[in-house]
């Protein structure tokens, strides 16, 4: 859903640069309280996930693709501040580097795909949690409907800001029909990546899913006859190996996924580019600023071989996400470390 330059006017991608550039800034205080020593390695991942799984564009109807948006997973696991910095990081890399998603209509795409995706999302996901029993298998569920949700909700919030600033005369009616048709299916393959990755997560690290905490079960031990609660134990045994290993095991995933597997997505064109296709909201595409980038289109210039270009760019896309998000991460996460008082350190009970 990476909308190009030309779609939408310059006014409305003005004012929605202003929102996303308050919501980053908002979302920059909110990840500090988010962020800590375990999770904040675990954002510059989900943030280099969620490019590699952008890449693999999967059918949805008869010549038409979906991919991944990101934002429910990005909010489930490591909260919707730092959720909404996950996906602009992704979008900026994207729209830098690979021509993907206009420069000009950054703005418009972080305030849709970050900003919109993680906010309804997690809204969902809480409130399905408020209801469903408190338990692991619950995040599961709620991630799903989560995502599935998110989809079609940035396809309106895309609607609603083509009625205002669209740049060709198109009716909306077609454009938010349209839209939300072909959107609510991509829905469901994002529900479904969501869901499994949140579930692998959740089973092997529950304690790192933002979404999860507060959900952990008591073991419970049978004793003359009657359940009891276990002792809890005082601390995870060889949590620091399996946080590395859990990091490293994502970090080839997204690796292998965006050096291999995108070899095999669709070559169809996703739901936003089949619909300005056919509705006409294309006429006045503009050409990406990053057209003649190196990587544009996901490619290495001037490697003949598709399959070992487009596998180039998908590792140096990842690499370069990976880089950047734990950059930004870490920034944010040692601005909470200096940020403690003296007094609050001296008088724990301030």
């Amino acid at each position: 859903m990476h909308v190009p330059d030309g779609f939408i006017d310059a006014p409305v991608s003005a004012v929605t640069g202003v929102v996303a550039a308050g919501a980053i800034a908002v979302s920059l205080r909110g990840a500090r309280r988010e962020l800590d020593e375990r999770t904040a390695p675990l954002a510059g991942l989900v943030a280099a996930f969620i490019f590699a799984v952008q890449m693999l564009n999967f059918p949805v109807a008869a010549g038409t693709s979906g991919h991944l948006l990101g934002g429910a997973l990005a909010a489930i696991l490591v909260g919707p501040f730092t959720g909404v910095l996950c996906v602009s990081v992704v979008l900026l890399m994207q729209g830098v580097l690979f021509a993907d998603g206009g420069l000009t209509a950054l703005g418009v795409n972080i305030t849709d795909m970050a900003i919109v995706t993680t906010v309804v999302s997690y809204a969902v996901f809480r409130g399905l949690l408020a209801v469903l029993p408190r338990k692991r298998r619950s995040v599961t569920v709620a991630s799903f409907v989560a995502a599935l949700v998110s989809v079609p909700a940035a396809a309106v919030a895309f609607t609603l800001m083509y009625a205002v600033g669209g740049t060709t005369d198109v009716s909306i009616g077609k454009v938010a029909s349209a839209m939300i048709g072909v959107h609510v299916l991509i829905g469901v393959g994002e529900a479904v990546i969501t869901a499994l990755t949140v579930g692998a997560v959740v089973a092997v690290r529950p304690d790192l899913v933002h979404g999860a905490r507060g959900l952990r079960q008591r073991l419970r031990l049978r004793v003359n006859g009657e359940l009891v609660d276990a002792p809890a134990p005082a601390a995870p045994v060889a949590a620091r190996g399996s946080r590395r290993a859990l990091w490293l095991t994502g970090l080839v995933t997204s690796l292998v996924l965006a050096g291999f597997v995108s070899f095999y997505a669709s070559a169809d064109p996703d739901g936003l580019e089949k619909v300005a296709h056919d509705q006409g909201i294309d006429e006045k595409a503009e050409k990406h600023a990053s057209a003649d980038s190196p990587l544009a289109e996901y490619g290495v210039r001037d490697v003949t071989n598709a399959r070992l270009s487009g596998g180039l760019a998908g590792v140096i896309g990842v690499g370069v996400t990976v880089v950047a998000g734990s950059t930004v991460f870490w920034a944010v996460r040692r601005r909470r470390d200096t940020g403690v008082s003296p007094a609050s350190t001296a008088n724990p009970s301030a």
